[in-house]
């Protein structure tokens, strides 16, 4: 094989994996912050279309300094945000990340989240799926005041 027709292989290899890939990412967004609030969160749909179970391992974004992934936890009558090594997305199933659940936190703001702006995120799975979306920024009321662990 010439390298030419090596690299179109290669090239339509990457095409057919990501169109191919089991998991996909709907209706992402990150809560909009006021001025000079140094954290936020992104929310999302994570749905996975293959036969074995995934799991999210990491997200990241020139946006923030630090990014976790984050659940809530009771401790001691008080509902506090722990991070988490990973979030699992099941065969043919779907996981919710929201407001008051699993969410991704994102941690020293490079400048406040503006409603209407979008932010990058890449998120990395199990399979070894790489998901890079610009998500949309949306204002997002808070109904409780959480305690981060950071």
């Amino acid at each position: 094989m010439n390298f030419r027709a090596s690299l179109l292989a290669a090239a339509f290899s990457a095409i057919s994996f990501s169109s191919f890939a089991a998991i996909e990412v709907s209706e992402p967004y990150a809560r909009a912050t006021p001025p000079h609030a140094p954290n936020s969160a992104a929310f999302m749909m994570l749905k996975n279309s293959g036969d074995e179970t995934v799991s999210l391992l990491n997200a990241k974004t020139s946006a923030a300094g630090v990014v976790e992934l984050h659940t809530h936890a009771m401790h001691d009558g008080m509902m506090k945000m722990r991070q988490v090594e990973s979030i699992e997305v099941p065969a043919q199933g779907m996981t919710e990340l929201k407001p008051g659940g699993l969410h991704v936190m994102l941690f020293d703001l490079q400048k406040p989240l503006k409603e209407g702006e979008t932010l990058p995120l890449t998120l990395t799975f199990s399979d070894g799926t790489q998901i890079t979306q610009e998500v949309p920024i949306k204002k997002v009321m808070s109904g409780a005041h959480m305690k981060h662990k950071h």
